[in-house]
């Protein structure tokens, strides 16, 4: 993707994070499709503010170039099966979830206890790769933080995943939408940006974001076990 080609994008979760990923992609004008678990009917009022078109989640994926999936980690069991067999061919999926077992999302074994990277975990289930990226920034960072390419204030994302051609997507799309980008490299090195990590919840620009993924340490905190 180049800067300033407009893509079909669906996003699945209209919280902060999705509401506000909702509002800058429709401002740079992409054609954004937006689910929540409670039905498009109660997506009225983003609709109306954004452009972006309410739809059931079974239906958020139909031909996108990007989808996002911005839910609870615990939710991610509840998707629909064969959610990605509408997206376009080459479909990126961003995941921006993180896991927190005891604030919400309860003890999930297969991350205590194989190991797996969130997201990781995230793909087994949903059976597609996918580019952690937006999961330790703040909502509403993503209005109020873009900034123009070169700015001496440019904040910069760390974005990880296998799918290289998915991750220059992804990367190109949050360049345009006004954030540098570090390649945080595959996803099994993901653990690095989880919660607790230095790079969570970061406000520095490229050389802040490398040094802080450079000083993760692999355990998980005890406020991030179950």
């Amino acid at each position: 993707m180049q800067e300033g080609d407009l893509m079909k994008i669906g996003i699945i979760g209209a919280g902060n994070i999705g509401g506000n990923l909702t509002r800058r992609l429709t401002s740079l004008g992409h054609d954004v499709s937006v689910a929540n678990s409670r039905g498009p009917q109660t997506l009225t009022e983003l609709a109306e503010e954004t452009g972006a078109t309410p739809v059931r989640v079974e239906d958020a994926a139909r031909g996108a170039e990007v989808v996002v999936v911005t839910v609870p980690v615990k939710a991610v069991r509840n998707l629909p099966s064969g959610l990605l067999d509408s997206a376009a061919e080459g479909v990126a999926v961003i995941d921006t979830g993180n896991y927190y077992p005891k604030q919400r999302d309860g003890r999930i074994d297969a991350i205590e206890d194989e190991g797996l990277t969130e997201s990781r975990w995230t793909e087994r289930q949903i059976g597609h790769p996918v580019i952690k990226a937006f999961n330790g920034t703040f909502a509403q960072d993503l209005l109020d933080r873009a900034r123009p390419e070169g700015s001496t204030d440019r904040m910069a994302l760390p974005v990880a995943g296998d799918d290289e051609a998915a991750k220059r997507k992804v990367m190109a799309l949050i360049g345009e939408m006004g954030f540098d980008t570090v390649d945080a490299g595959g996803l099994d090195d993901s653990w690095r940006q989880q919660p607790g990590t230095p790079v969570y919840g970061l406000r520095a620009d490229s050389k802040g974001v490398i040094e802080a993924l450079a000083a993760a340490a692999p355990e998980r905190g005890s406020e991030y076990r179950g």
